[in-house]
Parts: structure tokens; C-alpha cells; sequence
């Protein structure tokens, strides 16, 4: 069936794209940087130092089992945000093996660390033993977040939460929750309050609309997520919210998270060249 995709290209094409990523314009070895290399079925080797080398050597990709295709595929799935199920039958593979994949997706993704300011909302999510502390800058994808290992949140871990995540002088927006009582004593904000209960809720519309999308979200893509994952999934939630452009296709995620072979110029030799076997 991926055969039929047009979305997914041949194995040459993947393999021009990775090259690209990983190489730039020139071959070149790994190992010693001479660009005297040549190809020997699926693999080079190096007629300087001698050593051999694979296209994705050095990459998070190198134990690669699974066809190019195919992974083109487990990609493409995982950034058009297609449930696992779906995904387990376009790629013909277990529904193991795609959350192996996936799971490796999300945690190459860079990792943000924003600092929110302006009008920023805030509130908490509970999840057995989880519980989940997010912040939005309003207005904008800026989203900061913190899971606590433990099913409530106190006000030292709100505190640290803003002396992490918001710039001071801005301007908090959170329901009556106890634990941001007078948190203007505890970190320089100005604190504004929707009390729920009197059906106040302009405040913090964005951040609760947020929380909605994080739960529909989970249970359409990955069905259902053990504690043990959840950061994890948060972390790409956020991402995918913050930085949509890295999703895109499968090729604008790997020019993200595939680290290039640094290249030494000092090896360069004007001779050098290219030997296709």
C-alpha cells in the first residue's frame, strides 16, 4: 500500500534527502574527512583511512531496521498526526514497532525553553499521578509547561513554575485556585483571577481551549498513554503547537533534528573527489 502513496518517495529520493541533511553538498568520510569515497552496495568506504561508513553513521537513524520507505512513511504519519492504529495498517507494521517509532520522533524534537511574558494564562491539569502545570503567553504559540510527579500542585511548585517560565512585570491570568493566592508577593506579577464558579472565564479561555486540544489530542493519536510517557507526549504536544513549520512533511522534521557531519576544512584537498562504484 505505500507503494501507492504519492506522498512517499522512492528510496533514491529519501536517500538524496538524508545526504543533503547529513553530508550538505560533498561526500566527504566521517572519519578522517577526505572526500576520496566510494559506494559498495549500501554502504561507502573511505580510500584514504580505509574505514567504512553507512549514510546515516552518526545519526540517531544508524540501527536503523526498517526500509527507507517505510520510515518515510512512520514519519509522515506521526506529523500528519495519524492515530497509531491507522498508521499500524498503512506501514504494515505492529502496533509496537509504531510506537517505538513515534516515540523516537518525539524525543529528537529540539527541546523549547520560552520565556512567557505580556498577558500570559495559566492553569493545571490532573492525570492519576500526574499532574501538569501549562502556561500560554495570550495572544500567541508561546507555551511553557512542567509535569509533577504527584496528583496535586502546591504553591512552591506554581512559584518555581513562574520563576522558570515568566518574565517579571507580566501580567498572570489564572482561575480562583487557591495556590495563586498573593503569588504577586512571591514573584513580580500583576495577577488578574476568573473565579469559574461566577462563570468568569475570558481570562484564561485560551489556556483551558489549550487543555481540551492537549486531550483530544492524546486519545485520537495514541489512544491512550501510560504515566510513564506522559511528559514525553506533553512535550511534543507543545511543540507541535509552538512550532508547526517542523511538521510540515517528514523532510522539514529531519532538517530539524538530524545533526549535519561536521566538516574540518583544514583536510580539504583540492583533489578530492567522488568514486561511484
Amino acid at each position: 500500500m505505500i507503494a501507492l502513496l504519492n506522498q512517499i518517495p522512492s528510496e533514491v529520493k529519501i536517500r538524496k534527502h538524508l545526504r543533503k541533511i547529513i553530508f550538505g553538498s560533498h561526500l566527504f568520510c566521517p572519519h578522517c574527512h577526505s572526500r576520496k569515497v566510494y559506494a559498495l552496495e549500501n554502504r561507502y568506504r573511505c580510500r584514504k583511512c580505509r574505514k567504512p561508513f553507512s549514510l546515516l553513521s552518526g545519526t540517531w537513524l544508524s540501527s536503523m531496521k526498517i526500509s527507507l520507505r517505510t520510515f518515510w512513511a512512520l514519519l509522515w504519519c506521526w506529523t500528519q498526526k495519524v492515530p497509531i492504529l491507522q498508521t499500524q495498517k498503512l506501514c504494515h507494521l505492529s502496533e509496537e514497532a509504531v510506537r517505538h517509532w513515534f516515540r523516537q520522533f518525539r524525543l529528537h524534537l529540539p527541546d523549547l525553553e520560552p520565556i512567557l511574558q505580556g498577558k500570559v494564562q495559566i492553569d493545571e491539569a490532573y492525570f492519576k499521578s500526574l499532574s501538569l502545570v501549562m502556561a500560554k503567553q495570550a495572544g500567541s504559540k508561546k507555551l511553557a509547561h512542567q509535569v509533577i510527579f504527584k496528583n496535586s500542585v502546591n504553591k512552591s511548585e506554581a512559584s518555581q513554575f513562574l520563576f522558570q517560565y515568566i518574565q517579571p512585570k507580566s501580567r498572570l491570568q489564572t482561575d480562583g485556585a487557591s495556590i495563586y493566592k498573593n503569588i504577586n508577593q512571591w514573584w513580580q506579577v500583576k495577577h488578574k483571577v476568573d473565579i469559574h464558579k461566577k462563570f468568569e472565564f475570558g481570562l484564561t479561555s485560551e489556556i483551558e481551549g489549550l487543555f481540551g486540544n492537549l486531550r483530544t489530542f492524546i486519545r485520537r493519536m495514541y489512544h491512550h498513554v501510560t504515566p510513564e510517557y506522559l511528559p514525553e507526549i506533553v512535550a511534543e504536544f507543545s511543540v507541535k503547537f509552538s512550532r508547526p513549520e517542523i511538521f510540515d512533511s517528514p523532510l522539514s522534521y529531519l532538517e530539524k533534528t538530524i545533526n549535519p557531519v561536521p566538516f574540518d576544512y583544514r583536510h580539504r584537498k583540492t583533489n578530492s573527489s567522488i568514486i561511484k562504484a
